[in-house]
């Protein structure tokens, strides 16, 4: 029983690291732009390239060497590895639930500190 609150537990906390992740940094960006279709396009070109240079589609491993690279500092990488390990069905992770966690913990603090930052200054 404890086994599968402590599951519950972590997928829940996974689920909001990853949520919370988009969340900040699409906040962070809206900040910025005046317009909802500026938004939007600055939002396509952002997410595309992150996108494509994770582990979404493939695996890491088959990657030309400078796409491997970008993935390896692409927060999204260990977003969708953590995702892959917290899978009901024989969830397996490349980096660890811990690795992959303190990653999008950081990314969003620093999408914080830049929303934080640029807020002020669009604003008034």
């Amino acid at each position: 029983m404890a086994i599968l609150e402590t599951e519950s537990l972590t997928r829940r906390f996974g689920d909001f690291t990853a949520v919370d992740s988009l969340t900040i940094s699409a906040e962070s960006f809206a900040v910025l732009v005046k317009t909802r279709e500026r938004f939007m396009g600055i939002g396509q070109v952002l997410t595309m390239p992150l996108f494509f240079a994770s582990n979404a589609i493939y695996p890491i491993d088959i990657m030309p060497r400078w796409l491997r690279m970008a993935a390896r500092v692409n927060p999204l990488t260990y977003e969708v590895d953590a995702l892959r390990a917290l899978m009901p069905a024989h969830g397996v992770s490349v980096y660890g639930l811990a690795v992959g966690f303190a990653v999008l913990v950081a990314a969003i603090a620093a999408l914080i500190m830049v929303g934080a930052y640029a807020y002020p200054r669009v604003v008034t």
